[in-house]
């Protein structure tokens, strides 16, 4: 045991600083209200402050910080979309993750990987094949590879002709990566308080305050009492509807629960990320060892994370084709998470047509990964009041102007 250890449990006393600050008072009225304490929300709080220098913030959450869908997702980072917008915004918050735990100042456990995306027919090759030349034209690495190849890079992988699937080729993305999800929404929050962004859990958003014409929003309703501002953001993933309605809004969004599930420490022997988007599967092995696995969406629209035992068992199937050789594994652990599903596969980012609300929401399956761009470009959207450059694509009006943004054929799992 290191001797400073030692030392510093058997003090009296212990100086170390709080990572948070404890819950303050909740004020009249901020500058800015954000409505989601998860990694997004956290994000733009803190670029508010460190980009901007806009520090009279409060970000509200019903529940702890980071205790969402920032804690029940898989934790991929990856950049290798099929739209140039998407290829855009994911290229470039691949660029923050590889420094953020320099610039936050908190070990976030980032860990590049590669990402192997399995192609197991004619049709999904010719997909990879497109999506690899999307990549390559916008300066993301990717690259469509074969068997053989992706034998030396997973020789655990059952990669024969006799399978009921067989791997015929796969998008392999070098620069793919995991990161510690609860780590990221504590690195984010802990520097946003340093700057004096206030951070209330359990303080549940129960109306959005409005003008009598309901054209501009005037703060929010909590459970805490009112609080007035002039700009709110709603960054609350699968409740993006909920909040949304309570200034009259209807979004173009379904809200699905989506499974995943944990095994037992194993071995170091995955390092690739992979996925299979016709068998609904993904998998990435922690460092602590666990293999951390998830499929498809849930059949229905449902806000509910209760886990089945049919999402179970047709995970494993699909797994154990891949990798047989884990058939006396044992699952650890199973959740489940809201998805925010956009009949695009994009997000939908920027100004509503209610002055002064913003939204970030749309996320589906791929939000963490875009954790850190998020925050860059909400926070300039909610600076300026226009929306960032690598966000336009992704307003809300698109829907209404049949100008979406098509990014099913990059989904990792089936919707």
């Amino acid at each position: 045991m290191p001797f400073g250890l030692l030392k510093y449990g058997f003090a009296r006393s212990y100086p170390a600083k709080r990572l948070f600050p404890v819950r303050p008072p909740l004020k009249e009225g901020y500058d800015v209200v954000i409505i989601g304490g998860g990694g997004h929300g956290l994000a733009a709080a803190y670029h508010l402050a460190h980009d901007h220098g806009i520090t009279d913030v409060a970000v509200l959450d019903k529940g702890y910080l980071g205790g969402g869908n920032t804690a029940r997702n898989t934790t991929i980072v990856r950049a290798n979309y099929l739209t140039p917008e998407g290829v855009s915004f994911y290229a470039e918050s691949m660029k923050l993750w590889r420094d953020l735990s320099v610039r936050l100042g908190f070990n976030i456990l980032y860990a590049q990987r590669g990402h192997l995306t399995l192609a197991h027919t004619d049709a999904s090759v010719r997909t990879m094949r497109w999506r690899a030349e999307v990549n390559k034209h916008l300066d993301v690495d990717s690259e469509l590879i074969w068997p053989e190849e992706i034998g030396r890079l997973v020789p655990s992988m059952d990669l024969s002709r006799t399978v009921r699937y067989p791997v015929l080729a796969a998008l392999y993305h070098p620069p793919g990566a995991i990161a510690r999800h609860d780590a990221v929404a504590w690195g984010y929050a802990a520097r946003a308080a340093d700057k004096g962004v206030e951070l209330h859990p359990e303080t549940e958003v129960t109306a959005l305050l409005t003008t009598p014409d309901g054209s501009r929003v005037t703060g929010v309703e909590t459970t805490r009492g009112p609080v007035r501002a002039n700009r709110v953001l709603q960054a609350v993933a699968g409740s993006s509807s909920l909040i949304a309605g309570m200034a009259g809004l209807r979004l173009p969004i379904r809200s699905i629960p989506l499974q995943a599930c944990v095994s037992q420490p194993l071995k170091p022997f995955l390092d690739p990320i992979i996925v299979s988007g016709s068998l609904h599967t993904y998998v990435s092995q922690s460092a602590r060892g666990e293999l951390v696995m998830g499929g498809a969406t849930d059949p229905y629209p449902l806000y509910g994370t209760r886990s089945t035992l049919d999402f179970k068992e047709g995970l494993m199937g699909h797994m154990l084709e891949l990798f047989p050789g884990l058939s006396e594994v044992r699952i650890l652990r199973q959740w489940a998470g809201i998805a925010d599903m956009t009949p695009d596969f994009s997000p939908i980012m920027g100004p509503t047509p209610v002055e002064g609300l913003y939204i970030d929401a749309g996320w589906g399956t791929w939000g963490f990964k875009a954790t850190p761009i998020c925050g860059v470009t909400m926070a300039h959207t909610l600076a300026t009041g226009e929306a960032h450059p690598l966000i336009r694509s992704f307003a809300l009006q698109r829907f209404r102007a049949f100008d979406q943004v098509g990014e099913k054929g990059a989904a990792s799992v089936g919707h």
